[in-house]
């Protein structure tokens, strides 16, 4: 009884232990990343700078800074200038930021565009972007009539159970494809598909007619089509959705509304610069 009692408190114990041991470890870890980010910014903000100037300015040792800078350069987020020991910000941050602005420059060229064709089809329409596996909503519009649906800027949806998703699936390669999506496609509803046989047949009848639809793949009740936003260079970079109940966006109308978000889509890669039809 006694040597019970002891392995019961021993095994708290080691518990308690290991919740203090990973607490400090995840303080620790915010303490570097605060500190990797300050370093950041007072490289930004001189232009170039060295271990020592940037170690007085945070007031730690030098070899602290010295080790944030080595993961930085590694990572590319700074670069070392000539042999001088100075730093400035490496192509990691100019890449990132460029990602950022292009996103906001898209959904600056297409919210109007959005506004118009919600107001034409009656539905809500959204324009999304691909992240990993995900279509991440960067544009909504409503129409004044429709029924206000749960979608909203910022929010991520599977790209196998959605229309944008597999239009964004549409531009890329079968290998890519394949490496984006989980082994197991996740069900949804009855009609989700999670075969990835059935998904890549569905996406090269995608790109041969040139838009998307998903009829309660992802939530009962729940009708879409979409149509793609190409860059310059042709890439798809975009989908422009149109999102209704599915008592109002029959399939029977998926094909025309689907020619108004091809219009418009066309309309917005225009201001990308496509010269494509």
């Amino acid at each position: 009884m006694a040597s019970s009692e002891i392995s019961v408190s021993d095994t708290s114990g080691t518990d308690d232990g290991d919740d203090a041991g990973r607490a400090v470890t995840r303080g620790t870890a915010v303490q570097s990343v605060d500190r990797a980010l300050e370093v950041l910014e007072i490289v930004a903000r001189l232009g170039t700078a060295g271990v020592t100037a940037i170690a007085d300015e945070l007031g730690v040792h030098k070899s602290t800074v010295s080790r944030l800078l080595g993961v930085l350069d590694a990572r590319g987020f700074v670069e070392q200038v000539g042999e001088r020991g100075k730093y400035r910000l490496g192509f990691t941050i100019v890449r990132l930021a460029g990602s950022a602005t292009a996103e906001r420059d898209l959904a600056k060229a297409a919210q109007g565009i959005c506004d118009m064709l919600a107001e034409k089809v009656g539905e809500t329409t959204n324009l999304a972007v691909l992240d990993e596996d995900r279509a991440v909503n960067i544009v909504k519009a409503r129409s004044e009539s429709e029924v206000a649906l749960r979608t909203w800027v910022g929010q991520g949806s599977p790209v196998h159970a959605t229309s944008s998703g597999k239009i964004l699936l549409s531009g890329l390669s079968r290998d890519e494809v394949r490496r984006r999506l989980p082994s197991r496609l996740d069900s949804f509803t009855e009609t989700t598909v999670t075969s990835s046989t059935a998904l890549e047949q569905e996406l090269e009848a995608v790109r041969s007619r040139g838009w998307a639809s998903v009829r309660e793949e992802l939530e009962i009740g729940l009708n879409a089509v979409s149509a793609p936003v190409r860059d310059h260079t042709g890439d798809v970079v975009a989908a422009l959705s149109v999102s209704g109940p599915a008592y109002r966006l029959e399939p029977d109308d998926f094909a025309s509304v689907a020619a108004d978000a091809m219009s418009a889509a066309l309309e917005i890669s225009r201001k990308l610069g496509y010269g494509g039809d």
